[in-house]
This record gives C-alpha cells, structure tokens and sequence, in this order.
C-alpha cells in the first residue's frame, strides 16, 4: 500500500524535517501544485485524483487559503486515527469557515468530543433508526409519486435533497409542520452552501438555530426516554456536571446534526440514482434480486463517497507521506480519492457487488467516524427500494450537473421515470 515511510507518531518537529528522504520545502518553494476543478462532469473528479495518486498523491494547493490533500487510502486512514497530531478544533474543513464559536461535536478533539459521542452514539444505534422505517418509506413514497407525475423531474431537487430532510425531521421526531419548515431551510441552506453564498448562508444557519431551540424545547415537553431521543440524550448529558455539555452546546449539536443530516445523504443518494439511471442492467438486476440492494449500496458508496472537504489541522510538524506539513497548516481528506486507491481496491472504477474486504471511508474512520452511519445506509435503502418498486426503468434527462468542491455529488439530473405496470 501506498503510504507515509514513517511510523505512526514519528516525524514531528525538527526531525520531521531533517529525514533524510523528506521533503521540507517550506509553502513558498513548493508554491501550487494542484487545483480542484471549479467545474466537472459527473465521475470526473476520480479521473484527476487518479493522475494525482500515481504522480503526487499528497499535493499542496493554494486553492481556499492553502492545503494539502491526503488522496490515497494509507494517508486518510492514518490522518483520521491519530486525533492528536491531527485535530478538527482549528480548521476541520477546506476551506476554512469562519465561526464564532466552535459548533459540537465536529468542532471538538478528544475527550471533549468524546463526552457528545457518548450522548448521540446509542440513539443512532440501529434499533432505534429501525423505529422510523415507516416514515422514511412514506416520504419516499410521496417523493417518488410527485416525480411520476411531474413533467421533468430532478433526482436531487425533487427526491433526494427533501428526502433526506423528511428522515432527519422524522428522526427527531418532530411535527408535520415543522417537518416542512426544517425542509424548505434545510434545503436552500444545502444550495446556499453550493453557491458559496455567504449571505443566504448567514441567514439560514440563524434559522436553523433557531429550529434548533425550538425542537430542543418542544422534544423535552414531551419527557422523551433519553436512551431513544437525540434531544433528550443531550439534555440529560448537559445535567452531568462531569462533562462540558451544556443546554446551549447541546442547541448547538441538534443544530449542526441537522445541516449533517442533509449534506453527505443527499450527495451519496444523488449519486446512487445517477449510476442507476446510467446502468440500466444494474438497475433492472436490483429489481430482479432486491435482496441484493444491500450489497449493492455499500459499493455504491464506496464508488461515490460524498465528503472531500473534511479536514484536520496539523498540531506540530509532521511527516505525511514523505512530505512535511507544518504545524497549522490543513489537510483534505479526499474520501472519494482514497476509496478509489488501487492499491487497496482492485478495478477500483469498476462495480463489483460484494467486492471482497470493502473496507471503504465513506462514512470516515477515527474517532469522527459519522455516527449516523447505519441511519444513511437505511435512508438510502429506503430510497432506492421505493423508486426501484414503483418505476419500470428511469434514465438521465439531460446533463448532470455536480456541486461544487465542498461535496462531491449531483446538484441536478433531470430524470425520466416511467411507472412500474
């Protein structure tokens, strides 16, 4: 495997940059060595990451006020399991966004992050996502329906972007009212980030904390079981005077859980629907063998892992893949790169159901791990089983359009769907 020639932990300070072998140019002698492309097709992106995996797989860019971006699989796994060279508190993603105040549990290393992984963890334990099938089902079902009938469709704007915000509202088990709310902000907020549009940006992120303190307060009127509530989980860790968390931190995480809840599955879904609309054979054998849909999903993600702009900062001086990065300076992590990486994953461009050891990041690694992995893998099988049930075939429109670089995925593709007979 590719990889840093260092041991985990070694290289820090002055004898990162005296190895012998070690690049330790500093950022102006190196100068710019790549660019993420401001535009791009669907799946183009893994051309260039390829070209960079075989001739520079750990590049600085300039790009959004300087990075490095880990693009192989070694350097992302290592990178994301050593939370104490390389933190999230400083600059956890590229590029950089300004903050006044740091936003739990993304904003936090270990062990105050740890207190909130111990809050949200057993709430998105599968027992407790299995509980609110029915009302992702629901809203799959009258998402799929409204494209059927619509004249020209849109994978995203019409299924996947409100679909994943009806399962997050029905995860913290909010009213019907609000449900709508939650997805008109959540939605303009997703495109509003798309469009690096600050202040959209600015307007949205106040509402959704202000949906937030909303949701906190009516969840504890209704004196929900802690261990099955996301609210009421925080809320009873904010009464432990042996953490940090408190009622406005606990706010603060119901809020970023939200804008969590519609970025990642939207992208992956998007790009689900994508593949299948361009693969009519793979299409047609998941309705053949739905039982396959599972396996079918986990390749599905390692081909399309939606984050590259995580990042971590690093503490001090270190040695990354023959290359020394500075104390402060960022690093990419670029999952779709690394899920890709030859040297891990044979044919790796290629669809291979039950690929043997798929061990893939698009859910991460480390202790951000997301911790609603099983939840998305449930929302994309919802998803994907209702349009497969209740359509014959569907196919690309017209062009794809991608987001931007803050998430790799579909803004737009127009669909065709014709009913199931």
């Amino acid at each position: 495997m590719t990889g840093c020639p260092f041991p985990h932990g070694v290289g820090a300070g002055a004898g990162a940059a005296g190895a012998a072998g070690v690049d330790s140019r500093t950022r102006a002698e190196r100068g710019s060595e790549w660019a993420p492309a401001r535009e791009e097709d669907f799946g183009s992106a893994h051309a260039d990451y390829a070209g960079l995996r075989a001739e520079n797989p750990f590049p600085w860019s300039e790009e959004f006020g300087g990075f490095w971006a880990a693009t192989t699989y070694d350097d992302v796994v290592r990178i994301t399991q050593d939370h104490d060279t390389f933190i999230t508190s400083v600059q956890n993603v590229v590029p950089h966004v300004p903050r006044s105040a740091r936003r739990p549990p993304l904003h936090f290393d270990p062990p105050e992050h740890t207190a909130y992984r111990d809050a949200i963890d057993p709430v998105l334990r599968r027992s407790v996502v299995r509980e609110h099938e029915s009302a992702f089902r629901a809203s799959a079902e009258e998402l799929v329906d409204g494209m059927l009938r619509h004249g020209a469709p849109d994978a995203v704007r019409d299924f996947a972007a409100p679909y994943v915000m009806d399962c997050f509202a029905a995860f913290l088990s909010v009213p019907s009212s609000l449900t709508r709310r939650i997805r008109e902000v959540g939605v303009r907020y997703a495109f509003a980030i798309q469009d690096m549009d600050d202040e959209v940006i600015g307007e949205c992120s106040a509402e959704l904390y202000e949906i937030a303190e909303g949701v906190y307060v009516d969840r504890m009127a209704q004196h929900p079981d802690p261990r099955r509530d996301l609210v009421a989980s925080l809320d009873a860790a904010a009464q432990d005077p042996a953490n940090h968390i408190t009622r406005k931190t606990a706010v603060a995480t119901v809020r970023q859980m939200i804008v969590a809840g519609m970025g990642a599955p939207q992208a992956a879904l998007g790009s689900c629907l994508v593949h299948l609309a361009q693969d009519l054979d793979l299409q047609e054998q998941m309705r053949r063998r739905p039982e396959d849909l599972p396996a079918a999903i986990e390749e599905l993600l390692r081909l399309h892992a939606p984050y590259r702009v995580f990042a971590r900062t690093a503490a001090h001086d270190v040695a990354v893949h023959g290359r020394v990065v500075r104390e402060g300076e960022p690093i990419a992590l670029v999952y779709p790169s690394a899920n890709r990486d030859e040297a891990v994953f044979e044919d790796p461009d290629a669809f291979i159901l039950r690929r043997a050891g798929n061990s893939h990041l698009a859910f991460g690694r480390g202790a951000h791990k997301c911790p609603a992995a099983t939840m998305g893998r449930l929302e994309l099988l919802v998803a994907l089983q209702t349009i497969l049930q209740r359509t014959a075939s569907f196919a690309l429109a017209g062009d794809v359009t991608m987001m931007n670089w803050l998430e790799y995925g579909p803004r737009s593709a127009p669909l065709v769907l014709h009913p199931a007979r």
